[in-house]
């Protein structure tokens, strides 16, 4: 499955900095009563809340997008089914309209009355035969009609429905696109307002950090872990995507969300799950905390909005958040501020 980066470039999202970056930028950087000015690592954990915050608006963002694509099959088969019961209804109407005619055309006796003034007995008895068959097959033909002519009310009715709800997924997914950037660039704010010497400390650190998290991992790796079947291959998988970095939306196989990544690796072990935490987390099946092996899902915060997978030893690889890189890490009740959730095996 191929997603699009969430990050694009337009004139809606190259506004001027919020009054909320604004006032976030004035709380940082006014230090405390005596004036002090923050430290680079006070400025750098700000600047990761605020990407771990865009990140698990764009996850819920994700979850919305799958219920858009589920919403949309259902109207377009809603559609289908109202085509059809359409080109029915009038196919019946043309039907009802011969038999309409054929009664006008008998005159006001009606076919019945005709009948019995004919001279010919045994062309009566033969013909009422004929008209009782008739008869019956026309009084089916106008139940079906009524039949039909409910359904496809009843069908408008959904459709009605359905566009609606597709309308406030659309509206839904987008304001949680304007929300994730908008952390973003509460973060790009503060970036910009540090000296050229304060971001190149910013980055060494950050480079810093993200070679500490690949070189521990990689050593974990070479220690061997304990994973056979799918969940074997799906842990495999995702460990050749250290190292790489976390771009909204993404699903590979240069940059990766958690969800992607998760995604790609269960569908490289031929298990197919959609684009989102939330959703993946109603597939497999549940298994304990102290039960969890390597290979399964482990799915954080309520509503849920990320998700890694199991290593071992207390640890999970996953892509965790704008600005970072697929690594293994620690977790445990909770991943930072998300609670673990649920856990399932595939």
């Amino acid at each position: 499955m191929t997603r699009n980066p969430w990050i694009r470039t337009s004139s809606r999202k190259s506004l001027g900095i919020t009054f909320l970056t604004l006032v976030s930028f004035f709380s940082l950087f006014s230090g405390d009563v005596s004036g002090a000015a923050p430290s680079i690592a006070s400025v750098q954990a700000r600047i990761t809340d605020l990407q771990i915050q865009a990140t698990s608006i764009a996850e819920s963002a994700q979850q919305s997008q799958v219920e858009l694509i589920n919403l949309t099959r259902s109207l377009s088969s809603i559609q289908a089914r109202d085509g059809a019961q359409t080109a029915t209804l009038k196919a019946l109407k043309r039907s009802i309209g011969i038999i309409a005619v054929e009664q006008y055309k008998n005159g006001m006796l009606g076919q019945g009355m005709t009948l019995i003034f004919s001279s010919d007995p045994t062309q009566y008895l033969n013909s009422a035969q004929s008209l009782k068959v008739v008869e019956t097959q026309n009084a089916i033909k106008m139940r079906k009609y009524a039949t039909v002519d409910i359904q496809l009310k009843s069908t408008a009715i959904r459709l009605r429905q359905q566009v609606k709800l597709v309308a406030a997924a659309k509206a839904k997914y987008a304001a949680q696109e304007v929300a994730a950037q908008a952390k973003l660039k509460e973060a790009q704010a503060i970036l910009t307002h540090l000296s050229t010497a304060q971001r190149a400390r910013l980055i060494t650190l950050q480079i810093a950090r993200d070679k500490k998290y690949q070189s521990n991992s990689l050593a974990l790796i070479r220690k061997g872990v304990s994973a056979s079947g799918a969940p074997g291959v799906a842990l495999k998988f995702a460990m050749r995507q250290l190292g790489s970095k976390y771009v909204f939306g993404a699903a590979g196989m240069i940059y990766w969300d958690c969800s992607g990544l998760t995604m790609r690796a269960l569908g490289a072990a031929g298990i197919s799950v959609p684009h989102s935490a939330a959703a993946q987390s109603q597939y497999g099946k549940y298994v304990p905390l102290n039960q969890a092996r390597p290979g399964d899902l482990l799915f954080f915060g309520q509503p849920i909005s990320h998700v890694g997978i199991y290593f071992g030893g207390g640890q999970m690889l996953d892509a965790p958040h704008s600005g970072a890189r697929v690594r293994i890490e620690k977790f445990g009740r909770y991943f930072g501020s998300k609670q673990l959730v649920a856990v399932r095996r595939f």
